[in-house]
């Protein structure tokens, strides 16, 4: 099969990589093949190699494809169902979700997934080592839907949320959230914090702040942002921006 080079490809490349942050279209992704998945392959977005404190990816199964045998790594899971269905087996529990389904899987539960509907499913994969906290119960197996979820108004100015897993639970670690803006609205601030983030686009366009640069973002571009980046976004567009928001909270520093 011919390749087929756009014009103006030469010289012309939205990615960027930089010691504290990233912007990572997905044209420019390879997949990784993995033991123990079968028609399936994940695009490593975010690993240690980045830089960041977490590794997540796009994960791609085939109609059929999943996990050969129940996987137990002793890292937490989230999945966020991005297209078609994806069965999802955390210890105990089951579920098929659907395109805007979710599912956190606690640090040493046996896990696994397969796609059994008739069409590709694509998910958001992140992982990371549990932070244990002292005198706190480790969290159970949740799953749950962005259908389900309620749409919090942040202010008047069109900015809204949804708060899919972690809010104001001392037991997790980190924090799931979608967060949306009508077209011309913008954060409040540009944010300067500790928290890390890997952030999805789902929906639409926008402006992100990263440092003192500005990045056109589209829907499918990824970026990670390390503790303390200067950060702000800017819907732009006729329609409203929509991304997942991954945030590591509720734990000290390490010193």
């Amino acid at each position: 099969m011919p390749a087929i080079v756009p014009p103006g490809v030469i010289g012309h490349n939205r990615t960027l990589v930089t010691p504290h942050y990233a912007v990572l279209p997905p044209e420019g992704m390879f997949p990784s093949f993995l033991p123990g998945l079968r028609d399936a392959q994940v695009y490593f977005q975010a690993t240690p190699l980045l830089g960041a404190r977490f590794a997540q990816g796009r994960l791609e199964v085939a109609p059929g494809g999943g996990t050969t045998a129940p996987r137990d790594d002793e890292l937490e899971h989230f999945f966020y169902v991005l297209s078609g269905e994806l069965e999802l087996a955390a210890g105990d529990s089951t579920k098929t979700l659907a395109a805007g389904g979710f599912a956190y899987i606690p640090a040493g539960t046996p896990h696994g997934f397969r796609n059994a509907g008739p069409a590709p499913a694509q998910a958001v994969w992140i992982k990371r080592r549990y932070a244990i906290a002292d005198g706190i119960p480790a969290p159970k197996p949740r799953f749950g839907s962005r259908a389900e979820t309620p749409v919090t108004q942040v202010d008047d100015s069109g900015r809204w949320r949804q708060y899919l897993l972690g809010t104001a639970d001392l037991s997790m670690d980190f924090e799931m959230n979608v967060m949306g803006f009508t077209p011309g609205s913008h954060f409040h601030c540009v944010e300067t914090h500790v928290f890390e983030h890997g952030l999805v686009m789902l929906e639409g366009q926008g402006l992100q702040l990263l440092n003192r640069d500005w990045h056109e973002l589209w829907t499918g571009d990824f970026v990670w942002m390390g503790s303390f980046v200067p950060q702000q976004f800017y819907c732009t567009g006729w329609g409203p921006a929509v991304y997942l928001l991954y945030k590591d909270v509720n734990r000290d520093v390490a010193l």
